[in-house]
């Protein structure tokens, strides 16, 4: 039975419980960076079958843009907290769960809700992080490098010695495009702005300058007969362009809809609504074009979330093996920045500038 310093202590510790606050970022209206809000409230608690997790790294990508402009096919109902990935560690677990312990370094694809201090997640979108591995590296292989990995691995199959073209390659997932694709050997070109040639180089691929270079002719000069594969994220009238840079036989992999923004905003520049599905209607009509003109399928269409839905056993695979290749130093995720959680505003109007060479994180404490 407790004494009565230990049941004053008992109650004052539940009262902390009760009172104990943390930081979100929020959207309540969809349009540029200055709704990003940031709000203090009360800790969330786990149900049955969550993790509470004390999230130390949350990487800021282009569907966050999507998502906050409410373009992006997952686009949340408001108000929403956004933020794709994080890496945490176990705060608290809630009824039910076992295989985590306190502490314990995990990583997960919320696909929304990475932008706070804590949160609460089902146990089972949960993966377990090699100790070791800096926070801030890590959650750029949840998005960014598993996206690559899959487009390399399971949806294109690339062999060694065969081309690709990556459009924004110096950026998050086209640099792990480059790191991944030199690993298996390919022959790989990559379009990006002047200032990300050298990077692109560095990482083994040939540089196409988009500001001033026409990416299809400098393949066909290039390479005479064009790539295998087109890594496309921009989406719109490019996968248009994408095509013709193809070799016969090659496909474009298509993963991204940036061309629905303009400087990080939609073209109009005016607040918009919840129009998940329009973006994604233009894909459709190029592969379409793509079949009844090629009589072949040359436009196929990689998502992450449903891949992960659909196969989570893959998911949890590729993470895993992908963490093994950061530990043993074979891939070295490019940071662009670390900002604290608060500065989310800032980290999206970099973001929208575009150029950023890698992937921007806004980490714990700043």
């Amino acid at each position: 039975m407790p004494t009565p310093l230990e049941e004053a202590q008992n109650r004052e510790a539940r009262a902390d419980a009760r009172t104990a606050r943390h930081t979100r970022i929020v959207v309540s209206h969809y349009g540029g960076p200055e709704e990003l809000r940031v709000v203090e409230e009360e800790h969330p608690e786990p149900k049955a079958g969550d993790v509470r997790v004390k999230v130390l790294a949350a990487g800021v990508s282009l569907p966050d843009l999507l998502m906050r402009e409410g373009i992006h096919p997952e686009t949340p109902k408001l108000p929403f907290t956004p933020g794709w990935d994080l890496v945490g560690v176990v705060d608290k677990l809630g009824d039910g769960v076992s295989g985590f312990d306190q502490g314990q370094t995990v990583a997960a694809l919320p696909i929304f809700g990475a932008y706070a201090e804590y949160v609460c997640l089902p146990a089972r979108a949960l993966v377990p992080v090699p100790s070791g591995l800096e926070a801030g590296e890590a959650v750029s292989l949840v998005l960014n490098y598993v996206t690559a990995y899959q487009m390399l691995h399971r949806t294109a199959k690339v062999k060694i010695g065969q081309r690709v073209l990556i459009h924004g390659a110096a950026g998050g997932v086209g640099s792990a495009l480059l790191q991944l694709g030199h690993l298996v050997g390919l022959e790989m070109y990559g379009t990006c702005a002047s200032k990300g040639a050298p990077v692109v180089t560095e990482l083994g691929g040939i540089p196409i300058d988009y500001e001033h270079q026409d990416f299809v002719k400098e393949i066909a000069r290039l390479t005479g007969d064009g790539v295998d594969f087109v890594f496309e994220g921009i989406g719109g009238t490019h996968i248009w362009q994408s095509l013709k840079a193809l070799r016969r036989g090659g496909k474009v992999v298509g993963f991204g809809l940036t061309a629905s923004l303009r400087g990080g905003r939609l073209p109009s520049g005016h607040p918009g609504g919840r129009h998940r599905y329009r973006a994604m209607a233009i894909y459709v009509l190029y592969m379409l074009a793509a079949f009844l003109l090629s009589r072949r399928r040359r436009v196929v269409i990689y998502s992450i979330q449903w891949r992960m839905r659909l196969k989570p056993a893959q998911f949890r695979e590729d993470l895993t093996a992908l963490f093994e290749l950061l530990r043993q130093r074979k891939i070295t995720p490019l940071i662009a920045q670390r900002l604290p959680l608060t500065e989310a505003r800032r980290a999206h109007e970099l973001l929208g500038t575009g150029g950023v060479t890698g992937k921007i994180v806004l980490v714990r404490g700043g």
